[in-house]
């Protein structure tokens, strides 16, 4: 997108507040006419009191009081009238960038995760707080100057050729040369800006992501090694930028030069033609003063100019993630679910992330309302991504998964979300108190709910001996807890949603084996009547299941219950065998008299 794209389209995000915008357009033209007019006057002035020195004239107060009248009231209008439109442009440049924030951070938030897996959060944030802050920059200055400059310079500059063509032609021959400067300048450094922009999200990306693990960062001695990363980014950074630094500074002599030479060549003219009789001394004042005014208009509009190419590519960026559309959306007159009982059917469901290796290929499996259902496999062979069709963090190539007999994609996303708990392996904490991150689960929760949450989770007793108790802030991604307390509030979080359905990815995976079993017990009873659905690599923790679905590469190879699939002696009982520590034999019953639980941590499946 060019810069003069990405500035009518910034423009047109003021389309909410056009009544006040257009009013602050009108205002500039007002102030462009006014600052016009005062040079006119001033040379009618001049050419008033340089009449009455000849023979026989006579000058009065009186004849020239209106022209100073008018002169003084034009001056005022726009001293006044600057002021009010700064003050208003003002307000709706910081409404306007607060808007525009929102309105990213929103589309963000629903764009899928496979977008949220390729970029960085980091540049995200960058994108917004940069992008907005250029956009708003723009507005200002717009309708502070540069609205009122491009009036100036294309409208009335022509205007004066009808006070003297000769000095108005040249007046638009020096707007005109320094014009092909800036435009010659700017196509030099327009991809040299781009590049500059590339390389300051780069800065902020690796700092991002070096502060967000500063314990890695610190255990493995890695702050000289992270730091000399980051200084060679800086260097590259100023390598990129001086080339830019040197053609803009090369601008800003000529905008100088110009100026000087643009007066001396009116004043030179004017002197000319009017030893010639072409020209009055009031002429010659008048069109100084225009050339002292439009240099500087210029200069503000090379300015702004400058401003744009520097920020072109930010505001491009942040265009960038707004045009992302997300491949998962509400259906034309998709239909609020309601409350489901959570008949959960997979017919023939195939997905892929990048249109070639297949993550899961199809999958079919039916789940009645209150079953268990559980998905061992190696690492990779598509589990997760079964179940985040289910919950449509991505829609399947082919295929539909189906709850109590309707296509998922025929509800709201939103209520479909409603109807759905999902326990991540990884908690993801937000940086609040302990109640703000389990009211995710239900902002209306009571205390009484949030206490039952809390124990059924195995989680009341080390929120009690926090320094605040739920009132207790969790730090970054809930840093301040331990892997297992972080993942009990997780747990916690999404049984305070009451959703019919549940989904546990590796949810216990961060807890020691006392606690497990405890939350093993408590989440028989919280999930009774409830369609769950467990990921799990430690086997003994899905024994209960009502269906194993075994998957490997994408497919299900092998389904049934815990002692049905260790008696087929297939690639599950392999998986036990490796994780109990005996040999499955030919029938299921001496299958499953060897199998415990060990004694040590055993190493997971994949």
């Amino acid at each position: 997108m060019s810069a003069l794209k990405i500035y009518f389209r910034v423009l047109g995000l003021l389309r909410p507040q056009a009544r006040l915008a257009m009013i602050l357009v009108g205002a500039n033209l007002s102030l462009a006419i006014a600052q016009f007019a005062e040079p006119m006057l001033f040379g009618r002035i001049i050419d008033r009191m340089t009449q009455a020195q000849a023979p026989g004239a006579t000058l009065t107060w009186t004849d020239l009081l209106p022209l100073l009248l008018a002169w003084g009231g034009f001056g005022l209008f726009s001293i006044g009238g600057a002021i009010l439109v700064g003050l208003n442009a003002d307000r709706l440049a910081h409404r306007r960038r607060l808007a525009v924030v929102s309105e990213y951070f929103e589309h963000v938030l629903n764009l899928p995760l496979t977008f949220h897996t390729n970029v960085h959060s980091g540049r995200l944030l960058k994108t917004m707080l940069d992008g907005s802050s250029a956009m708003f920059s723009l507005w200002l200055s717009f309708f502070r100057e540069n609205c009122a400059s491009f009036v100036a310079l294309f409208v009335l500059l022509p205007m004066t050729m009808f006070i003297n063509w000769r000095l108005g032609g040249l007046l638009m021959i020096c707007v005109l040369l320094f014009y092909l400067t800036t435009s010659y300048v700017l196509r030099r450094t327009e991809a040299l800006q781009g590049a500059v922009e590339r390389h300051s999200s780069s800065l902020a990306e690796h700092a991002s992501d070096a502060l967000g693990n500063i314990p890695v960062v610190q255990s493995f001695t890695r702050v000289e090694s992270e730091t000399l990363a980051l200084r060679r980014i800086v260097e590259d950074l100023l390598a990129a930028q001086m080339p830019v630094l040197s053609w803009w500074a090369l601008v800003a002599v000529a905008s100088r030069a110009s100026a000087t030479l643009t007066i001396l060549s009116i004043f030179l003219l004017g002197t000319w033609l009017h030893l010639h009789g072409q020209a009055s001394i009031g002429e010659i004042v008048t069109f100084t003063n225009f050339a002292t005014m439009l240099i500087g208009r210029l200069e503000q509009v090379v300015g702004f100019v400058n401003i744009l190419f520097q920020q072109a590519a930010k505001i491009g960026d942040f265009f960038q993630v707004l045009d992302t559309q997300p491949t998962v959306a509400d259906r034309p007159g998709a239909r609020d679910a309601g409350r489901l009982a959570g008949a959960v059917a997979f017919e023939n469901v195939t997905y892929s992330y990048d249109g070639r290796r297949k993550a899961v290929k199809n999958v079919s499996f039916f789940a009645k309302p209150g079953q268990t259902i559980a998905l061992v496999g190696s690492t990779g062979s598509g589990k997760s991504t079964t179940l985040g069709l289910l919950h449509r963090a991505f829609d399947p190539d082919a295929g539909a998964v189906t709850i109590d007999g309707v296509d998922i994609r025929d509800f709201t996303l939103v209520s479909l979300r409603h109807n759905i708990g999902v326990v991540f392996q990884e908690p993801m904490l937000f940086a609040r108190t302990i109640e703000e991150n389990l009211r995710i689960g239900n902002p209306d929760a009571t205390d009484a709910d949030i206490a039952r949450a809390l124990e059924l989770a195995q989680a009341s007793e080390f929120v009690s001996r926090q320094s605040d108790g739920r009132d207790t802030r969790v730090g970054e991604r809930g840093r301040s807890l331990s892997g297992g307390e972080r993942q009990r509030l997780s747990i916690a979080r999404a049984l305070l949603k009451d959703p019919p359905i549940l989904v546990f990815d590796e949810a216990t995976s961060a807890l020691d084996a006392t606690t497990e079993r405890q939350i093993q017990k408590a989440l028989e009873a919280a999930t009774r009547g409830r369609t769950t659905f467990v990921i799990a690599h430690r086997l003994a923790t899905v024994r209960n299941a009502d269906l194993i679905l075994v998957f490997d590469q994408g497919e299900i190879v092998e389904s049934g219950s815990f002692e049905s699939l260790v008696a087929k002696g297939g690639r599950f009982a392999t998986l036990a065998a490796a994780q109990f520590m005996t040999e499955p034999s030919k029938s299921g019953a001496g299958a499953l008299e060897g199998v415990h639980e060990p004694t040590a941590p055993q190493a997971r499946a994949g």
